[in-house]
């Protein structure tokens, strides 16, 4: 019996889009010589099909009797892709982007509120708000806070990726915007830095630049304390004393700590990202 190649009838699987491929699956006979298997698929299924090219050839046994090749039978496959030639390279001016809101870890003193108290005699004594108060400390908690890490890929002329502009690059790595920038407000998007590399000899520049915003927050509350502003990248802090509470309800009179001032700290300076060159 001379080796037979026979398209199955669940043959030519489909996908679309940039990545588009084809799959045609194949039932071989007549042979147990893995060799000829190849050769005959390869002959039966064609260069190319429906805009693509043949890139993956694929076989294995199903039934293999060496003494008796004709009732020998395998399993092929032929994947169709799209050519290495189609595939899009962004050009000079092109860019791409990429974000992750997964959040950061904050360690806190403070809650948003205090909702339940319980004592085993009387009533709780009031912290103010304060987290893990010891006797000599605010322990305080480690919560996730929301961070919105972004990227952004362009591709810049050669001309443009001068030595200054390194430097600009440089030296606003860690620095804050000090306008709106990408959907953020002045205070909020933080430079995290770039890397780049050249396409060759002459050739543009890939440069991804990564971002974080933080929420600017207007009109907090720490204990007593109010109208409390903050930039997103400002780093705030509480001070605690002792207080001797004696408020109804308590079996004694007790010291406790309570928050007696907050402090909202400038830690990043400020920077004109206009200068990356990447919009606004």
């Amino acid at each position: 019996m001379a080796t037979a190649v026979l398209e199955r009838f669940d043959s030519r699987g489909t996908e679309t889009g940039s990545g588009a491929s084809v799959e045609l699956t194949y039932n071989v006979k007549g042979t147990a010589d893995d060799t000829e298997v190849l050769a005959a698929i390869e002959a039966e299924a064609a260069e190319a099909y429906g805009g693509l090219v043949r890139s993956r050839v694929a076989f294995e046994p199903v039934h293999v009797d060496e003494e008796n090749p004709d009732d020998c039978v395998w399993s092929g496959t032929v994947e169709y892709t799209r050519p290495e030639t189609e595939k899009h390279t962004p050009e000079t001016g092109e860019s791409s982007f990429s974000f992750d809101t997964g959040g950061g870890t904050q360690h806190i003193t403070q809650s948003l509120e205090t909702v339940g108290k319980y004592a085993a005699s009387g009533n709780a004594p009031d912290f103010g708000g304060a987290i893990g108060v010891t006797h000599d400390s605010v322990e305080g908690v480690d919560i996730t806070v929301p961070v919105y890490q972004f990227a952004e890929t362009h591709y810049l002329a050669d001309a443009v990726v001068t030595s200054a502009y390194k430097g600009k690059l440089f030296r606003l790595t860690g620095k804050v915007c000090n306008g709106s920038f990408k959907g953020l407000d002045a205070g909020e998007c933080l430079f995290l830095g770039a890397s780049g590399s050249q396409r060759g000899s002459g050739a543009d520049w890939e440069i991804t630049f990564r971002f974080a915003g933080s929420e600017n927050k207007t009109n907090l509350t720490v204990g007593d304390i109010t109208g409390i502003n903050k930039k997103g990248w400002e780093y705030l802090w509480v001070r605690y004393q002792d207080v001797t509470e004696d408020s109804p309800g308590l079996v004694a009179p007790m010291v406790v700590k309570q928050p007696i001032a907050v402090y909202v700290e400038k830690v990043y300076e400020y920077g004109n990202f206009a200068d990356l060159g990447i919009g606004t």
